[in-house]
């Protein structure tokens, strides 16, 4: 039995020496695979390699097409992606927007998958033919009235004011391009109106023109809608009031408020009040139309429009239209409103009046 027993131990162990032996030269032949570099993933050119190397290519080559071409040929294969994914859309469309991303290579990335649809190909394909049925204009503004040369004239003269307007802004809580698209309406109208003044003062010395009769500054301000101005910002009950930060702002320093309103507006050397009171104008119309459930604060049109007529023909409703007084550019009849949008939508001095996220702020 004793002999027995000491033969199975004697087997057991030769079979734990020998399985110990194997596991060491396995590990020693695994470590010398290692080292000679069979075991690496050198992993293996992209299928999509040429397509990535093409994208690069392009944007490499950028500079010989203009920068506007390029975006119109982005948003062409923008709006055929939008057909077939339009979540994918609208994520670039988001990024580009927000963090003005670069487009072509967020399109790129969902068209990797889109080589061999030949139903989207042909769809991108169709939208650019589009962009060449018609030849490139490349001097004119589809906005007809900025091809004049008043508006030549009146860009440098606003420019010569943006410290003022951009101040006039601050203090009455108003986007300064907003105030701009009011002087815009109204000097387009005056340089019209008036051509002896703009050829003899006007056109050489590129400055606003300075109403001092019926209506009082660069934006024709009357004195009785001035007066309701410095009234609204005090009366705390009016549907026109804003808040009390800007109670006193328009406060006289003399006891002839009178004389010191006109001298404020008809200044020809300095036109600040007449941007800080058309501030006011718009932001007390804009409050009456929140309080009222009607905000506007998104509408150019409808508050140039309503800057135009007065206060006394704001009403509040669910469908405001825009209008205003007649003006003949170039030969064709504009309406105040429309002037107004025409501007605050154009991109024209962008770089002096930039788009703010905030049309008001109280």
């Amino acid at each position: 039995m004793r002999l027995k027993n000491n033969k199975i131990i004697r087997i057991i162990g030769k079979i734990f020496l020998y399985g110990f032996a194997l596991f060491g030269f396995c590990v020693l032949a695994a470590y010398g695979v290692y080292q000679m570099g069979w075991t690496k993933n050198n992993g293996g050119v992209d299928k999509n390699n040429r397509y990535l190397a093409d994208i690069s290519q392009i944007d490499a080559s950028a500079g010989k097409i203009s920068v506007d071409e390029k975006l119109s040929e982005n948003l062409v294969r923008l709006a055929a992606l939008s057909r077939f994914y339009p979540l994918n859309a609208h994520l670039i469309t988001r990024a580009f927007g927000d963090t003005n991303a670069d487009i072509g290579k967020m399109i790129s990335a969902c068209e990797i998958g889109l080589q061999n649809n030949k139903t989207y190909q042909s769809t991108v394909k169709k939208y650019y033919n589009m962009l060449t049925l018609h030849e490139r204009q490349e001097k004119s503004n589809a906005i007809e009235w900025m091809n004049t040369p008043e508006w030549q004239v009146l860009k440098q003269a606003i420019v010569k004011d943006k410290a003022l307007i951009d101040s006039a802004g601050k203090l009455s809580g108003v986007e300064p391009r907003l105030i701009v698209s009011c002087l815009v309406g109204e000097q387009i109208r005056l340089f019209n109106s008036n051509r002896e003044s703009y050829k003899r003062y006007i056109e050489p010395m590129k400055v606003l023109n300075v109403q001092s009769q019926f209506s009082l500054g660069v934006n024709g301000i009357k004195d009785f809608t001035a007066m309701a101005v410095e009234h609204n910002l005090k009366d705390s009950t009016s549907p026109f009031y804003i808040s009390k930060r800007f109670e006193h702002i328009l406060d006289f320093a003399t006891s002839d408020p009178t004389s010191e309103r006109i001298s404020r507006l008809v200044n020809y050397r300095n036109h600040f009040y007449s941007f800080l009171y058309t501030g006011f104008i718009l932001h007390q119309t804009a409050m009456q139309w929140r309080k009222a459930g009607f905000p506007i604060d998104d509408r150019p049109d409808i508050l140039t429009t309503l800057f135009n007529i007065g206060f006394s023909e704001s009403h509040p409703n669910a469908n405001p239209e825009c209008g205003g007084s007649h003006i003949n550019v170039g030969g064709k009849i504009y309406t105040f409103g429309v002037i107004g949008f025409n501007f605050y939508y154009s991109g024209e001095l962008l770089d002096e009046f930039p788009y703010q996220a905030k049309t008001f702020t109280e």
